[in-house]
């Protein structure tokens, strides 16, 4: 029976990989970069995409696919900080895939030159698992977490090319190491690139809005 279930996904994985192809290289003829954010639920991965929209759209032409299981919560906040976004509800799925994603595109049709920013159900496991044709996976973890969250997940921060430690503000108030967090990340992906950011006060966003612009180069 255990063989039979590793098949299956094996199975499944396999054909998302090959949509996920299909929307790299649509993606790639239109122009349009495309990022996947993930984290574990409430680590401020709207509260982050809400702040970049309002600081580089006027200098970026930026667009949000949200994923999440029900509400268009998320939806409303990035449309009213001025952004076009469409929103997928997974309903009992963990995760968005490369189908999903290649339908949201066609449906925000963004122009040329575009960057698209994917804000993945709140998991940190099944989103690193499923390549969706982007460019990029970056996985926002929090201080209000726990700091071995990169060694109890980690192939989601193996998968990824950037982590994001945010609410460093709060620094002051939880019981949270963040070197030890740091090395733990860098045990598990010695390449990665990681910032430590406060989406709300503002700290470590002009290193975050350079890594932006650097992304779209």
């Amino acid at each position: 029976m255990h063989r039979v279930k590793v098949t299956v996904v094996e199975e499944a994985l396999d054909a998302n990989n090959t949509i996920a192809a299909a929307n790299r290289a649509d993606f790639d003829r239109n122009g349009v970069k495309v990022i996947n954010f993930m984290s574990a639920p409430g680590a401020g991965k709207t509260t982050l995409l809400e702040r970049t929209i309002r600081d580089l759209g006027g200098e970026l032409a930026l667009a949000v696919i949200e994923g999440d299981q029900q509400t268009l919560n998320d939806a409303q906040r990035i449309q009213a900080a001025g952004c076009p976004v469409v929103q997928i509800n997974t309903g009992t799925a963990c995760h968005l895939d490369a189908v999903m994603v290649g339908r949201g595109l066609q449906q925000l049709d963004p122009p040329a030159g575009s960057l698209v920013m994917i804000e993945n159900v709140g998991n940190l496991v099944c989103p690193a698992l499923f390549d969706l044709g982007e460019r990029g996976k970056v996985v926002i973890a929090s201080v209000t977490e726990g700091e071995d969250k990169p060694i109890k997940y980690p192939h989601m921060f193996r998968a990824s090319t950037l982590m994001i430690l945010n609410k460093i503000d709060l620094l002051p108030y939880v019981q949270f190491d963040v070197d030890r967090c740091l090395a733990y990340a860098r045990q598990v992906n010695p390449a990665l690139q990681i910032l430590q950011i406060s989406a709300t006060r503002g700290d470590g966003l002009t290193e975050w809005y350079a890594w932006l612009r650097q992304a779209m180069r």
